[in-house]
């Protein structure tokens, strides 16, 4: 199936591993030009190479913390500079740490709301004009907007935020033609699920192994999911093959949620 990104424009947070790399990867494929983004300077342009060597795609590597405005509004600026325009934005950052709410301190709650929700908002509006109409945004989230998790309290309400935004944008920009949805990774075989794991563990005193067979245990399909998996489901969502889908949240989670 053609997806219709061939030569489209993709901006892809937090790409240079796990997830936003699963989803670069995914639309390089399909033939778009990439301009990609990480705070590790090294990650990021090694990430770039890669993607090059393995799909041929143009890519534009441009190291950039998301948690800063002026950093967004330059990563924006040179990927306009370069291809004129953004058709696709995917929206990601780092999850917040782990911790029980008594644990948590305001400077922690402040820090979260910068990382997940501030920086969600700050790239839409730094991406904005420069969209087209057929343009899309998507963002990642958590399974726990649905079902709150273990000691993920900040992840929670910040990305339940995420949420709520991606809503009330998708009625806001539906008269510039505009489709903003929300994607939920279920345990998807990342560094950041193997943390939680090793956190699980440890807070419970067994083996990182253990945590790890009773959580993929609850998982219909029994496996991880991969970031190739995750990554095509993301492409579909901004590519024009899902023109008439716009305010949704699609699960990629091998059927883990239980909510209906």
């Amino acid at each position: 199936m053609d997806l219709g990104l061939k030569n489209k424009v993709a901006l892809v947070a937090a790409a240079s591993k796990g997830l936003g790399y699963g989803v670069a990867r995914a639309l390089a494929r399909e033939g778009a030009h990439l301009s990609i983004c990480s705070r590790d300077a090294d990650q990021v342009r090694l990430a770039g190479e890669k993607l090059t060597a393995e799909t041929g795609a143009q890519v534009l590597a441009v190291p950039c913390d998301v948690r800063e405005a002026a950093a967004i509004e330059a990563w924006v600026a040179q990927t306009v500079a370069r291809w004129g325009s953004i058709d696709a934005l995917l929206v990601n950052a780092g999850g917040p740490p782990a911790a029980t709410f008594k644990e948590i301190t305001d400077a922690q709650w402040q820090a979260a709301f910068e990382l997940t929700l501030l920086s969600t908002v700050r790239m839409i509006r730094a991406a904005l004009p420069h969209m087209p109409h057929g343009a899309a945004i998507l963002t990642i989230t958590s399974s726990s907007i649905k079902e709150p998790i273990e000691r993920l309290g900040l992840s929670t309400v910040m990305r339940a935020g995420v949420a709520g935004l991606v809503k009330t944008l998708a009625d806001e920009l539906s008269g510039d033609g505009i489709r903003v949805n929300n994607l939920i990774p279920g345990r998807i075989d990342t560094d950041r699920v193997a943390q939680l794991d090793q956190g699980t563990a440890a807070a419970r005193g067994i083996s990182f192994e253990q945590a790890r067979a009773e959580a993929v245990g609850k998982i219909p399909l029994r496996r991880l999911g991969s970031i190739d998996e995750f990554g095509a489901a993301a492409a579909f969502l901004l590519s024009p093959a899902a023109a008439y889908i716009t305010g949704a949240t699609l699960r990629v989670d091998g059927g883990a949620m239980r909510s209906i």
